[in-house]
């Protein structure tokens, strides 16, 4: 009887073979004589999308259809929620009034909100940026400062003057959270384009991060594995703290993937 001389050997699974896809909801505009199209149309900045090719990422844009959010939900490894140039309806975070300043995009927001809550509800990794942070602050419960001049009489110019890929201004990071772990410092520079910030620390919620003159720059959940909020907008890759985050987020999705296909085995 002839016996095999060799044996099958099936490689194991390491994180060099998966790719995360990473869900980012578009913008969205309503169109006008003025603007790219007429008719409504979706849009992304390109940063956005090459900071987590460059992490290792596949990114995967999400048009807003709300039929969609259960295979979006089912298919990610990652959510990453950006800015955008509106605002929070101070309904959301249980606030009858509204600044002049505010101006909203429902429709986004609505959205957002629902594929956020999907992703908390199954621990996905989850990274807020600018709007996108203070989006995560309002499901986790907090609430807002509507227009920081007006409470904050010796604010930082947090609208800054100078270009978005140059810093604006210092953030103390506090140790003991997901963000210090990442970035390895107290002490980063951070770009700034908001006027709106995170109020309050309500239970689940941490913050992480604080400007010179007190404002909330960071807001992290409790309870889950990677879930993280920055009031900057590290995709513009200006130091190397914001490149940390974004491989620190793709890298947890990554686990995120691993741990859903070992599952499926």
């Amino acid at each position: 009887m002839l016996k095999c001389a060799w044996t099958l050997k099936v490689p194991l699974m390491t994180t060099d073979l998966i790719t995360p896809v990473i869900g980012i909801p578009l913008d969205s505009e309503m169109g006008g004589a003025d603007g790219y199209s007429k008719f409504p149309w979706y849009a992304l900045r390109q940063n956005y999308i090459s900071a987590v090719v460059k992490a290792g990422g596949l990114p995967l844009l999400m048009p807003h259809e709300p039929s969609l959010l259960d295979v979006y939900a089912d298919d990610i490894d990652g959510l990453l929620v950006t800015g955008g140039n509106f605002d929070i309806a101070p309904s959301l975070y249980g606030v009858s009034t509204t600044h002049d300043t505010v101006t909203t995009n429902d429709d986004r927001t609505a959205f957002e909100m629902a594929i956020l809550q999907s992703a908390l509800k199954r621990d996905l990794p989850v990274l807020g940026i600018c709007g996108g942070q203070q989006l995560l602050h309002v499901a986790l419960g907090g609430t807002l400062i509507q227009h920081i001049p007006d409470e904050l009489r010796d604010a930082l110019p947090h609208e800054q003057p100078n270009p978005r890929n140059e810093v604006g201004h210092d953030a103390e990071v506090f140790p003991g959270t997901l963000l210090h772990d990442i970035v390895g410092q107290t002490h980063i520079q951070v770009n700034s384009a908001h006027h709106q910030a995170a109020r309050d620390e309500p239970a689940g919620l941490k913050i992480n991060a604080s400007a010179p003159d007190g404002i909330i720059e960071g807001c992290e959940a409790t309870n889950m594995t990677f879930c993280l909020g920055v009031q900057w907008h590290p995709e513009f890759e200006i130091t190397d703290a914001d490149v940390r985050i974004f491989a620190a987020f793709v890298e947890a999705a990554r686990e995120y993937a691993i741990g859903r296909e070992t599952t499926n085995v």
